[in-house]
Order: structure tokens, then sequence, then C-alpha cells
């Protein structure tokens, strides 16, 4: 009669501070735009790895910040040329 009841799948933090640092690279200069992209690949990837277990979710999450922060660093790179001209 022991049942295990199995906890719900928690969202990983890492792949949240992607994503929010993905957003913020859009919204910020040229040099944070580049920081923050950079940081949301990180995160992005470490975020898609935890999750490869059944107790963690967010692995699109990862998935969509590492996007964000490839089109971030094309932005920054954007950014800083329409800056300096």
């Amino acid at each position: 009669m022991d049942q295990q009841v199995a906890s719900p799948a928690k969202f990983s933090v890492f792949a949240i501070i992607a994503i929010v640092a993905a957003i913020l690279s859009f919204v910020t200069g040229p040099v944070l735009g580049l920081v923050f992209a950079a940081v949301a690949i990180l995160f992005g990837v470490i975020g898609m790895a935890s999750a490869m277990r059944s107790s963690v979710r967010g692995g699109f999450v990862g998935m969509l910040s590492i996007l964000a922060g490839i089109i971030g660093i094309i932005a920054a790179v954007v950014k800083a040329i329409m800056w300096l001209f």
C-alpha cells in the first residue's frame, strides 16, 4: 500500500533568468545588450541541460532564450554601428 506520489516538475531558474536577460538585451544599449545577450545564451544552455531531467521544466524557454540571445547579439552590433556613425 505504499504509493509514491510524484511531485510536479519545477521550472528551471536558469531558463527564467535566460529569458529575462534575452528581453533586457533588446531594451538596453549596445554594451549592456551584448552582455545580456551573452547571459541569455549561457543560461539558456544551462536551462536546457537541466530540463533534461524529468523533475525540471523549461527546455523550450531555454531554447527560445538562446535564439533571442543570438538575435540580441546581432541587435547590439547594429546598435553599436548606428551609435558610431
